[in-house]
This record gives C-alpha cells, structure tokens and sequence, in this order.
C-alpha cells in the first residue's frame, strides 16, 4: 500500500506566475490546473468542453466535465482560473488564445501540453493493420499535432520571464512498447518533443520536460470502478473474487487500481518542478510522479505517496526505465556537432 506521510500543505509558491494547462478540462490536466491553483498561479484553462460549446463542434460525448468547472476549482484552490474554449488543433483557435494572454500579462510562464482525447480512439492489443485507420491518425493529430501547435505559438510569450517551464505530459517513464500502435506514437512522440524543445531551448534559460502520472484515478477512471474519490478504496471489495486479474483489453485491476494515484499527486510534481530553482538540470528528460514524490516531498490528497512504479515491478515484473546510460546515446548528436550555433 501506499506509504503515509503528513499531507502536503500548499504553499503560494507561485503568486503572480502564469500558467496555460492545454487540456485542463479532465484527468490529469484538471488536477494539474487545480494543484497550480493550489500554489496561486493564474491558470488558463483550455479545451473543447465547455459550458458554451461553439456551434457544430461538440466536446467529449458523454462527459460532463467542463473548462469552467476547471477553472473555479483553480479559484477555490486559491488561485485564479481562467477558462478559454480552444481546439488546440487549430492553429488560429490557438493564436488567440495566446495573443489574449500577451494582451493581459505580457508573458508566460508555465506551458503544460496535456491534450489528449484519445480514450475512445484506442484500440489496445490490435496489430497495426487491423485497427481502424481513421481513429489512429485522428489520435496523432488530437495528441501530437496540438502540442507542436501550441507550443509554436506559446513558447515565444516565455522569453525573457523568469524561469520558464514547459511539460508535456505522457504515460510511461520508459520507452517500452505500449500497446497499440498510434497509442505507442503518441506517448514516445511527446517524451522526444520535450527533449527536442529542451535542445533547441537550451541557451535561453527555458526548461523542457515530460511527466507520467502512475495509474491515474480520473473521472473516466472512477467510473469504471463505480466508485468516487471519497470511496475509492471501495473497488477492492467490488471486485474481491478478481482483484488481481485484468480485463482483457485494459489494465484494471482492483489490485493495480488500490496503488493508484489522484490527478493532484501529477499537479503536485508539476508545482515541485516549477519551483525549483535547480530544474534545468533535468530538462529534456521524463520523469514520474511517483519519482518525484520521494525526491521533493509532495503527498496525495491523502498523505500518501503511491509508487506504482514499484508496484508495478513487483507484480509483472522489471523493465527499463530513460535512465543517465538511455539519454547518454541523445546528447550530443551528429547534427550538433555538425552545427553546434544552429541553436
């Protein structure tokens, strides 16, 4: 289980900061929006599901979660939420938003890219020339080409700020395969475009770096187990003849699911990693919530610090993770050397 310690107790670490959550309507986007909220950053928080949805393009059928939920709870955290109805794959919708931030505070801060929306476009365990096609591309383009968009219009309103950090958020701390093709794309592609941003970055004083929650207990999530976040715990007896045993196509578990993770705990890392004054060391690199816990000393909403990392390991057994030897093979590279002022 879970070890237990005091729960974290926020600070205003970062009054006066802004920050764009791209993808803060659910999951582990709102718990980041919140957790930066918690430290009194201004947040805008944008997506497609809104309140107000704009004529002819819905947001995520079947959800009732909303941007401007998003936002209140940033404001009741005790920071100061902003909701911006975007689709971050459109490159005007996105140009916007940021000249709206650079009308109103001249500068950025903090970027998180965590749109997603693929849940329902995943096909796990189908080979490459069996899943539909359609649904694979529109994947790449909802939760790779939005990130690039954003951040192409974004990372320019962070020069010169004090201590800028970008996060692109992924799944996995390693470069395992993982599952279905375009799935598999998606989240190696984020984990390299936060190192290919952190090199070309490098001498601008800026910071790049991707994160992995660990089993996320979203609101899709807890659906699934019938449960909320006052009972979570309550999934185990729900499903006590099987506990330990997943479904065929998705990882589960009752037993996983009890080492699971609030979407705060990955806001938390966010907050960690934006208050360091030693971060750039880490840029271009990922890490995991449950790494970064232990190193700086966050909690779960209950005191807790969930290592599915350990967990993991310890029931399906050992793999490799972006380790000093991985990124020893990155930098430097042949183009570098090649043309070492190019950035």
């Amino acid at each position: 289980m879970p070890n237990k310690i005091p729960p974290t107790i926020p600070r205003k670490t970062l009054s006066g900061k802004i920050a764009l959550v791209a993808g803060a309507t659910r999951g582990a986007g709102r718990g980041i929006a919140v957790a930066l909220g918690e430290a009194g950053a201004t947040v805008y928080c944008t997506g497609r599901s809104s309140r107000e949805p704009a004529r002819g393009r819905p947001p995520t059928p079947g959800r009732p979660e909303t941007i401007e939920e998003t936002a209140e709870l940033v404001t009741a955290a005790g920071g100061r939420g902003i909701a911006v109805r975007v689709d971050h794959t459109e490159p005007a919708e996105v140009r916007n938003l940021v000249a709206r931030i650079k009308r109103r505070h001249q500068g950025l801060d903090i970027l998180v890219n965590d749109v997603w929306g693929g849940d329902a476009l995943t096909e796990f365990g189908k080979p490459f020339w069996k899943v539909n096609l359609d649904k694979g591309l529109g994947m790449l383009k909802q939760a790779i080409h939005s990130h690039i968009i954003t951040s192409h219009y974004a990372v320019p309103l962070m020069f010169g700020s004090g201590a800028p950090i970008i996060f692109e958020i992924t799944d996995g701390d390693a470069f395992y395969y993982r599952g279905n093709i375009f799935y598999d794309l998606v989240k190696i592609s984020v984990i390299r475009l936060a190192f290919a941003m952190a090199r070309e970055l490098r001498k601008r004083d800026m910071v790049s770096v991707a994160l992995t929650p660990g089993f996320l207990r979203s609101e899709a999530v807890l659906d699934h187990f019938g449960v909320s976040e006052a009972n979570w715990k309550d999934a185990v007896r729900k499903k006590s003849k099987n506990s330990r045993v997943n479904s065929k196509d998705q990882n589960d578990s009752a037993d996983d699911f009890m080492v699971s993770e609030s979407p705060r705990f990955i806001g938390r890392a966010v907050v960690a990693l934006a208050t360091d004054p030693r971060v750039k060391n880490k840029s271009g690199r990922v890490f995991s919530s449950w790494a970064l816990a232990r190193e700086y000393g966050f909690t779960d909403l209950d005191g807790s610090q969930p290592h599915w990392g350990n967990h993991a390991k310890k029931k399906y057994g050992r793999y490799k993770i972006c380790d000093d030897q991985f990124y020893s093979y990155w930098v430097p590279g042949l183009v570098e050397l090649i043309f070492p002022d190019w950035f």
